[in-house]
């Protein structure tokens, strides 16, 4: 990076995720250095109507007072948003952001962007799709079962038959196009999954019922694109039950492994499975690979990919890249940097079209 780069935060969006994306934003913002970068800002409001801010802020109703407009070119005259900048960062969580949605909004514009494509982006929030790609590619996924909308409210008495005569308790009910655990039910008894369901079909159309692992959470970081590397691994120990929406961000009593505590034999099969998945969905730039330790037979399962991590002061993503070497200020340049060379790799492939 010889000169400075202008850089465009996108953060915010009409995901239920909204609130993490701000915080997200915030410390994105502070981290980088102000002597490598022009950072501007970008809000996209709960409606998702855009705007210029002067800088990303918790503070919601501060944030979405003022003029904002619809991206639709064809609406009447909208504000300008200002001159390009070199790069896009979105940090975006979510719907609406972080499943492939603003990636192609960035292609058809043809500018650089942080973070995974279409393809990448599309499977890595996709929780079903995710799971049936990495078993396709042989590696280990939780036994799981889905279900659509219109397949419980016909019949949910064969819904439930499948998944009783499928799946042994406990289980996890999720939506599966959200994260940051929302929406997400521990099931303990069969008589607790319609409600359950019902929970998920409230955030998408998709539901996914998943055996319970019983055993050990770990987390890994991957940064790359074509030759991604992987960092040492983290444990997340919940205060609660499982690790859910309260426990990530209001209560703030999980506790955090930094490195895990593993033999070198389950460091050396983690690093490898989370390079293999971020490869078999097409993940670019970053990606946080969850998995499952199972108690009793140390078998690991990949549980889910993130294409944009969280970013927050408690966010294993950019912890377990400072515990392998790589300071938060330091990374975000790497991330820009693999931008950069996604935009270059990509566009002699549209090059080479014409």
């Amino acid at each position: 990076m010889s000169k400075k780069i202008t850089l465009a935060l996108i953060f915010g969006g009409r995901s239920a995720e909204h609130e993490i994306s701000l915080i997200s934003a915030c410390a994105v913002h502070k981290n980088l250095v102000r002597s490598k970068f022009e950072v501007r800002s970008i809000y996209i409001t709960r409606g998702g109507l855009w705007k210029t801010v002067e800088a990303p802020s918790t503070d919601i109703e501060a944030l979405e007072r003022g003029p904002a407009f619809s991206f639709l070119p064809w609406n009447a005259a909208p504000p300008v948003l200002g001159p390009l900048a070199d790069i896009y960062f979105p940090v975006l969580h979510g719907p609406f952001g972080e499943d492939g949605t603003i990636q192609g909004l960035l292609e058809m514009a043809g500018v650089p962007y942080v973070g995974a494509g279409v393809t990448g982006s599309a499977l890595g929030m996709d929780k079903v799709l995710a799971k049936s790609v990495l078993r396709d590619h042989g590696l280990p996924v939780v036994p799981f079962k889905a279900f659509p909308e219109t397949e419980w409210t016909e019949g949910p008495a064969a819904v439930l038959r499948r998944i009783r005569r499928a799946l042994p308790l406990p289980l996890f009910v999720k939506p599966s196009n959200l994260g940051s655990s929302v929406g997400i039910t521990k099931v303990t008894t069969y008589a607790g999954l319609p409600a359950a369901l019902d929970t998920a079909f409230r955030y998408d159309a998709m539901a996914l019922v998943e055996k319970g692992i019983i055993g050990r959470e770990l987390e890994l970081s991957v940064l790359g694109n074509g030759s991604p590397e992987a960092s040492l691994p983290g444990e997340v120990i919940p205060f609660r039950d499982f690790y859910d929406y309260d426990d990530k961000y209001k209560d703030g009593k999980t506790r955090f492994v930094i490195p895990a505590a593993l033999p070198p034999r389950i460091v050396a099969r983690i690093r490898t499975l989370g390079v293999a998945a971020f490869k078999a969905l097409a993940a670019s730039g970053m990606a946080r690979v969850d998995f499952f330790l199972e108690k009793g037979t140390n078998r690991l399962y990949v549980n889910e990919i993130n294409t944009i991590p969280g970013f927050t002061e408690i966010s294993m993503y950019p912890k377990l890249w400072a515990a392998s070497g790589l300071p938060f200020p330091r990374l975000l340049e790497r991330l820009v940097e693999l931008g950069f060379e996604r935009h270059r790799n990509r566009k002699a492939c549209v090059e080479r079209e014409r």
